[in-house]
């Protein structure tokens, strides 16, 4: 149960973060149209579906929206708080960079991105966000990773997470659903383990992209560029490791990657088929699932609600876990 305390915290940082994102939207957009932060369609690219220029500034809005709300009702301890908020600024600034260059269509080398990106992972690491371990669900002893293993698990985890989102970024409405639903599972995890400071964050998260889905769906007013999705990753691979793989054993550690399953599943062939190619695992190509399905004949539309219905289909996979207590 949640006590009614507890439920008017969650609505009102629901609200907060959903009215800041709704907010500040418009008056960005109108800011990058003056300074000419849009993405531009391209006749020859296979990847850039929209016919007009849409601005790449909603990914500020959204980081606003998260640190506001967080600020004010999440309780972790300064150091948490201070890494969560400064890696979540590395990683929207980064992003921001690379979404300049877009805009002047030029590339962005990927070995800052990884660097930094690696380097906001560390912070959390530091902080004491870390997945420690788990438990045997048959004897109920805890098995504790050694030090330089929880390290690695731990930033491979946020980077991957932080990056499988920014890869699912290619349609409207598609990466912002994804992580709407994705937060919603994470949000009923902590929820039954007893985690607040994770629940807080997850329904920060849902209403963000919920925010930003008004202007996202198709067709899209704004986009939150690599900024925007690269932040929603990192916040989300965050959310997992303070919350549901906390006291996981081994089978419960399923739960945070189904919860997460379209965009790691379908990322993880991707990665995987780039290096069977030869090709590097950040030179964008058409080889996402929306992609995939859109060469099929389907629409837009049906293409985002498809892969959102397998989602769903994941994270109640996820919540079925969590239930069976395993």
């Amino acid at each position: 149960m949640i006590r009614e305390g507890n439920r008017i915290q969650y609505v009102l940082s629901f609200i907060v973060a959903f009215v800041i994102v709704y907010a500040l939207i418009p008056p960005l957009r109108k800011l990058a149209f003056r300074i000419g932060f849009v993405d531009k369609p391209r006749e020859d690219s296979e990847r850039k579906i929209h016919r007009e220029p849409i601005p790449l500034t909603a990914g500020i809005a959204i980081f606003i929206g998260f640190v506001v709300s967080f600020l004010l009702f999440v309780r972790e301890d300064l150091a948490q708080t201070a890494a969560i908020l400064a890696g979540s600024f590395l990683v929207l600034a980064i992003g921001t960079v690379d979404d300049w260059y877009k805009t002047h269509r030029k590339e962005f080398p990927a070995l800052p991105k990884f660097v930094v990106q690696v380097a906001a992972a560390y912070i959390v690491y530091k902080s004491g966000i870390v997945f420690y371990g788990f438990s045997n669900p048959f004897t109920g002893q805890e098995v504790i990773l050694p030090e330089w293993l929880q390290l690695v698990l731990t930033v491979t985890w946020i980077f991957g997470v932080t990056t499988v989102i920014n890869f699912s970024d290619g349609m409207d409405g598609l990466a912002g659903g994804l992580s709407a639903i994705s937060a919603g599972t994470l949000f009923i995890v902590a929820m039954a383990k007893g985690q607040s400071g994770s629940a807080m964050m997850a329904i920060i998260v849902v209403a963000i992209a919920i925010g930003y889905l008004r202007y996202n769906k198709a067709p899209a007013k704004v986009f939150m560029g690599d900024a925007g999705a690269t932040f929603f990753g990192f916040i989300l691979g965050v959310i997992a490791l303070d919350g549901a793989f906390k006291q996981a054993t081994v089978l419960s550690l399923f739960i945070p990657i189904l919860a997460l399953g379209v965009p790691i599943f379908d990322n993880l062939f991707v990665v995987f088929r780039r290096l069977r190619q030869g090709k590097p695992i950040y030179q964008a190509d058409a080889s996402q699932a929306h992609y995939r399905l859109l060469s099929t004949g389907m629409k837009p539309k049906q293409v985002v609600a498809f892969l959102w219905l397998v989602n769903v289909c994941f994270s109640m996979m996820s919540i079925i876990l969590l239930l069976l207590n395993v």
